[in-house]
């Protein structure tokens, strides 16, 4: 193979591990795994997660990625998180997929759908509390009362909302504006006779915020081995005073295709961005941003080479990055190259790469091509 990507099987299982340890006995897991599993693959991390006996259910974004959990065997309990249209309603319930609904005629639909089946659609109600994406807001409640109290097929089983400033700050006022929201929306529906189950916390609620746990949390960077960002890391220090290891389940790598030496003055790739200012050996990687290398680390970012970083020179192409190895010596082609993980004692991950290009980890990982084969060690 000339790229391929390693899931660390034992990395995986310490950090369902241990966000187990962090959560009450009664609240459930909802393991996200929609962006096929945040780039790992999900037939690797599923097929870990159904052996520990740790995850209660499963997160997806679309029925497509549920109807794949299906098919791995997966029994538990799925809920989509994004949008199901109304034509696939019926494959959805038939598969017994949770649907997140903030639509009354949807909640119609799925009643419809779910009589004609005889079977019983389950639905949580999305609450807005301040995100401004899907949701409800809560002077919307009695129009939804009116729905719900006829329902026969259609079952109300919770409600959800989302954090929308709960990552990238330590001030987490707003983060508690949005937790008092919820809690005043949540009294409201229950006061009206619905008793619905409740989730609210993403991974950096979970880890920092046990008051957000009800009766599941939605955990997902975390689960890969990530920080949802340095505040959250940062705010989980101030706090408990102690650290948690997260342990990194992705590495990426691909190997050298060529090896070629340039004159000074040289230009490499696309652009003419990089001229070199001696004599100058470059390696062609076989990978670039058709497989998730994003096209900003040109000339900024670098990969590892037997322990060694070794610097992206020139513009990132659609197939092939190229890097500088003037430095090393004895190198062959087809020597494995680190693109994501640890080589010696350098350690390349998702963060560095999203603060080269000024994005987020979960970007970087997100959008490695599904098309690399994911191994599971």
């Amino acid at each position: 193979m000339l790229k391929w990507i390693e899931i660390d099987r034992k990395a995986l299982l310490h950090n369902l591990k241990l966000i187990r340890s962090l959560v009450k006995d009664k609240t459930k897991i909802i393991f996200v795994v929609k962006a096929n599993a945040y780039g790992h693959g999900i037939k690797p991390v599923v097929e870990v997660a159904e052996k520990s006996g740790i995850v209660d259910w499963y997160g997806v974004n679309s029925l497509e990625e549920a109807i794949e959990l299906r098919k791995l065997g997966v029994k538990r309990d799925i809920i989509s998180l994004g949008y199901i249209e109304r034509d696939e309603i019926e494959e959805g319930i038939k598969n017994k997929i949770r649907f997140t609904v903030y639509n009354p005629d949807y909640i119609l639909a799925l009643e419809a759908k779910a009589k004609k089946l005889k079977k019983t659609a389950y639905f949580h109600l999305k609450l807005e509390t301040g995100t401004g994406r899907q949701g409800i807001n809560k002077n919307e409640w009695k129009k939804y009362k009116k729905i719900l109290d006829k329902l026969k097929y259609a079952k109300f089983e919770a409600v959800s909302s989302h954090f929308a400033n709960i990552e990238d700050t330590i001030d987490h006022s707003y983060a508690d504006y949005q937790l008092r929201r919820f809690k005043r929306f949540y009294a409201m529906i229950k006061k009206d006779g619905f008793s619905p189950l409740r989730h609210f916390s993403c991974s950096a609620s979970t880890l920092l915020f046990p008051e957000t746990h009800f009766d599941f949390v939605r955990v997902g960077i975390s689960a890969y081995g990530y920080w949802p960002s340095n505040e959250t890391h940062l705010s989980f220090l101030l706090k408990y005073k102690n650290e948690l290891e997260l342990k990194k389940v992705l590495s990426f790598y691909t190997k050298i295709a060529q090896l070629k030496d340039l004159k000074k003055g040289s230009y490499i790739s696309y652009g003419l961005t990089y001229k070199t200012t001696q004599k100058t050996r470059i390696a062609v990687l076989p990978v670039g941003y058709y497989d998730g290398i994003d096209r900003k680390l040109s000339n900024r970012g670098y990969f590892l080479l037997k322990g060694e970083r070794v610097p992206i020179r020139g513009r990132v192409c659609m197939n092939i990055t190229i890097v500088d190895v003037s430095h090393m010596r004895n190198l062959n082609s087809e020597d494995k190259v680190t693109l994501i993980g640890k080589d010696g004692e350098e350690i390349l991950t998702a963060d560095n790469w999203a603060q080269n290009i000024n994005t987020i980890n979960y970007e970087v990982l997100a959008r490695l091509s599904e098309k690399i084969p994911r191994i599971l060690k």
